[in-house]
């Protein structure tokens, strides 16, 4: 199931929230403050956003309004203490979808994580393409012409990142990040398999990008008149 990142200050209370979404098979990503929101969410695609309004070194409405302005429409459900009519009308006409006041039952804020999270895709998320191919996150699928074949969550987070690079090169500890997440114990070579069941997706798809790995930089894609293959690593 896709990835969540929760931005809350308050460790302990982050935390449970972790825990209740993974024992709903939902996994997610903590941060506790907006420059590590931010860079996180600059490096991983999240099916939905968790976002406390009080942050340290920020308002999670800024934040959130930051994301927007830039064309980042991933669902958003902000945490609050605050409970007035004028701090909810805030937080959606800033661009949050539903808002929770402190303090909530967890299997509440996880069936609303839920309900977000089956929004249409044209809401959610929109297909990546590059080249010949298309990478669908609703599908969780990845096409060239009439061909299609299955991704699984890393595989696709991975793809995601490289499809919208538009050919530049993508590090190997950012498409680690965006596989993975943080919290997640990564062997040293998860990077290389996944890259290279990917490559063999892409020669059964028949598209003429090839995913090279530039030594000591990271992984692009490439298009060309090849076929999906790509130089061994």
């Amino acid at each position: 199931m896709s990835r969540v990142a929760i931005v809350e200050d308050h460790e302990r209370l982050a935390e449970m929230v972790r825990q209740a979404l993974a024992g709903a098979g939902i996994e997610a990503d903590l941060f506790h403050t907006v420059s590590e929101a931010r860079y996180g969410v600059s490096r991983a695609e999240y099916a939905v956003l968790i976002v406390d309004r009080g942050l340290p070194d920020g308002d999670g409405l800024a934040f959130l309004r930051s994301l927007r302005a830039t064309g980042q429409m991933t669902p958003c459900l902000m945490l609050t203490a605050r409970d007035a009519l004028h701090d909810r009308v805030d937080g959606l006409e800033s661009g949050a979808d539903d808002y929770v006041t402190k303090p909530f039952a967890m299997s509440e804020l996880v069936a609303r994580v839920r309900t977000l999270m089956r929004r249409p895709a044209a809401l959610t998320a929109l297909v990546a393409a590059f080249a010949d191919l298309t990478v669908d996150p609703q599908q969780h699928a990845m096409r060239c012409a009439s061909r299609s074949v299955p991704l699984a969550q890393a595989e696709l987070q991975i793809m995601l990142c490289l499809v919208k690079a538009a050919g530049q090169t993508v590090r190997h500890a950012t498409l680690e990040h965006a596989a993975w997440g943080l919290g997640e114990a990564v062997t040293p070579n998860a990077l290389e398999v996944t890259v290279h069941r990917l490559r063999k997706k892409l020669t059964a798809l028949g598209t003429t990008i090839r995913l090279a790995n530039l030594r000591g930089a990271g992984f692009a894609l490439q298009a060309g008149a090849g076929s999906g293959g790509a130089p061994p690593s």
